[in-house]
Formats: C-alpha cells, sequence, structure tokens
C-alpha cells in the first residue's frame, strides 16, 4: 500500500502522521497562532522532528460556518508558505487542504505533493482533471453541502450505508481519470452530529473493503471535547484514546495538530501488530 508523493514511494502498510499547519486567521484551534514565517517554521521543524511524514497546509477554515474566503486569497496565503516550508524543509511531503482545483494547480506547481478535498470533487468539478493531470495522490473526504452549510444537512437512513456507496461512487469517477493514488476520509465533524460521529467511527472498519488507505482526523474536535464536557485546549487526551482505537480499526494516516503524541500511539500500535 504505496502513494507516489512527486516520485518518492511513501509506504501505508505501517500508518503514518500528518501535521496540521492552518496559515487561516480563523481555524477552529490553531486559527492564527502562526503569523509569521518564523512562528510558521518553528512548527513545521517541531512537527517534522516529532516524525510527521506529511505536513497539510490549509487557508481556508472548514470548521462549522466558516466565513467565505475567496479562492485569489486563499492562493496568496498557500503559495508563500509551500514555498517557505520546501525552502528550508526541502524533503518536506506537502499536503494542500483545498476543494479548489486552482488553488490545487498553483500549490503543486510550487511543490506541492498531495490534494487533501474535503468536498472530494463536489464543490469544483475541475478538481479530479487537476489531480489526473499532475498525477498526485488524492484525500478525498465525506462531505455534504460546504462549511457554511453542512451542519444542516445530517439525515441520513443508515450513515455507514450511504457513505460506503458515496465513496465507491468517487472512486469510480476517479478511476475514470485515471487518478492512481487515492486515499479515503470519512469526514468527522463534517454533516455529522456527534452521535454520527461515533456510529461512523464504531463501524470504520467496513471502509477498508475499499481497498484504500483510510485517513482519521479526529484532532480535538467537537466529537471529543463535548462529550468530555472540557475545551479544545484539554481534548488532547481524548484524541490520543481515539487515534489509537482508529488504528485498530485500520486508520493508514492520523491527521493531528499534536504529532508527538499520535506518533507514540503509532509506535505503540506497532509494537502490538508488526
Amino acid at each position: 500500500m504505496t502513494i507516489n508523493c512527486k516520485g518518492l514511494l511513501v509506504d501505508l502498510s505501517t500508518p503514518k502522521v500528518m501535521g496540521i499547519l492552518n496559515v487561516t486567521p480563523n481555524s477552529f484551534f490553531d486559527g492564527g497562532k502562526y503569523k509569521n514565517e518564523t512562528e510558521i517554521l518553528s512548527q513545521v521543524e517541531k512537527m517534522l522532528l516529532d516524525g510527521a511524514t506529511f505536513i497539510d497546509i490549509g487557508a481556508y477554515s472548514s470548521k462549522p460556518n466558516a466565513e467565505f474566503v475567496s479562492e485569489q486569497e486563499e492562493i496568496s496565503r498557500i503559495n508563500p508558505i509551500v514555498d517557505l516550508v520546501l525552502k528550508n524543509f526541502p524533503e518536506t511531503i506537502i499536503s494542500i487542504d483545498t476543494f479548489r482545483s486552482e488553488v490545487a494547480k498553483t500549490s503543486i506547481e510550487s511543490g506541492a505533493a498531495i490534494i487533501n478535498d474535503i468536498s472530494a470533487g463536489n464543490l469544483d468539478d475541475k478538481m479530479f482533471e487537476i489531480i489526473a493531470k499532475y498525477n498526485v495522490p488524492y484525500i478525498m473526504m465525506h462531505m455534504r453541502g460546504n462549511p457554511q452549510t453542512m451542519q444542516t444537512l445530517t439525515d441520513y437512513d443508515d450513515i455507514v450505508k450511504e457513505i460506503s456507496f458515496y465513496f465507491s461512487e468517487k472512486v469510480s469517477m476517479a478511476r475514470s481519470f485515471g487518478i492512481n493514488d487515492l486515499i479515503i476520509d470519512p469526514g468527522f465533524g463534517f454533516a455529522k452530529t456527534i452521535t454520527q460521529n461515533y456510529e461512523v467511527f464504531k463501524k470504520m472498519e467496513l471502509f477498508n473493503m475499499l481497498e484504500l488507505p483510510l485517513l482519521v482526523g479526529i484532532s480535538r474536535k467537537s466529537m471529543i471535547y463535548k462529550t468530555l464536557e472540557t475545551t479544545i485546549e484539554n481534548a488532547l487526551n481524548g484524541t490520543t484514546v481515539l487515534n489509537t482505537l482508529a488504528l485498530t480499526k485500520g486508520a493508514k494516516i492520523l491527521r493531528v495538530h499534536d504529532v508527538k503524541e499520535a506518533m507514540e500511539c503509532v509506535t505503540l500500535f506497532n509494537k502490538i501488530n508488526l
């Protein structure tokens, strides 16, 4: 189970960690935290030293009811960061968290190696074309609507069945474009209630039938801190618990704010399973 990141083959048979770098002023946990080049490079260095295989850069907050950001603004936020990171840490495998094909295109041309699309092409019908043209791994997440509407779209007859069908359709479409490396993300917190998030989590191993790497992004989300009646700041322990359980259910990539702790989950999981 390998993915080709600009000629570098990454083996996902053992789980990997993706560190989150939000360059938005309003992300739900770390929005506005990294205000200048020094702070950004310091955080990237820390995540790489802590063991991150990928750095996921996002410039459009996808939290519920997040404000709209223009395409040009998103590009002007992301591309200088890609350049900055690769200039200082040239071996970094950069993933770009975007649902816009033009943002994907310009960031790949700047050196990004993976596209992480919360909408799996639903919000931009040119996305599959761009992914195929540049032949980069593509992370497809399950979501309904967009960040402004998704929390009103939580009515499902059988959520796990519907997500499975959604992915089988998306995979078929991606393959028709000639896209090789696909990764699926169940989309915890996107168009799902807290109860639905746990129902999906409980049955997550069913997605392994698609025979694709599974990415899990639950880091410090409300399904953790609201259930524990705590705060985002105090949700790291809960995140670690669910990350560990996600590994037992087949997760191959953990997308997290806290790389060190996620790597500890992976190390102990590997000790038991390898």
